[in-house]
């Protein structure tokens, strides 16, 4: 599976994590949605655009980005954590998501990417 041509929603509050993660992705022939770098963005793009997949950092500006990551579960698109920091202990909710720890490598982006959208293809009650 590539990434070439999937549109990747990015949620990260760091803007040179943020710019490091679109050069990454951009090479991997993704086109970035984003980055959305508050909340309140991120809820907003994750509502109304259209992409294939996302990539959140857990910790954002001092708050968590579940709010974003249930959206996108009720939308059906398969995404991945990042962060340098852990998960809260309530988010339990999402144990089966894989998390990326930070710093992390163009490759381990590109396979937790990977990884997520194939496993929402061949998922029997997947909406895509």
């Amino acid at each position: 599976m590539s990434l070439a041509g999937k549109r990747v929603l990015v949620v990260e509050d760091e803007m040179l994590v943020a710019m490091n993660i679109e050069d990454m992705l951009t090479e991997l022939g993704a086109i970035v949605v984003g980055p959305a770098m508050r909340l309140d963005t991120a809820l907003d793009l994750a509502g109304r655009e259209d992409f294939d997949l996302a990539m959140l950092d857990v910790n954002i500006h001092g708050g968590r980005s579940y709010p974003v990551a249930t959206v996108l579960k009720s939308r059906g698109v398969p995404f991945i954590f990042a962060t340098g920091c852990g998960h809260a202990d309530d988010a339990d909710e999402f144990s089966d998501v894989a998390t990326l720890a930070k710093p992390f490598r163009s490759t381990d982006l590109e396979l937790a990417l990977c990884r997520a959208l194939d496993s929402s293809t061949h998922s029997p009650d997947s909406s895509l």
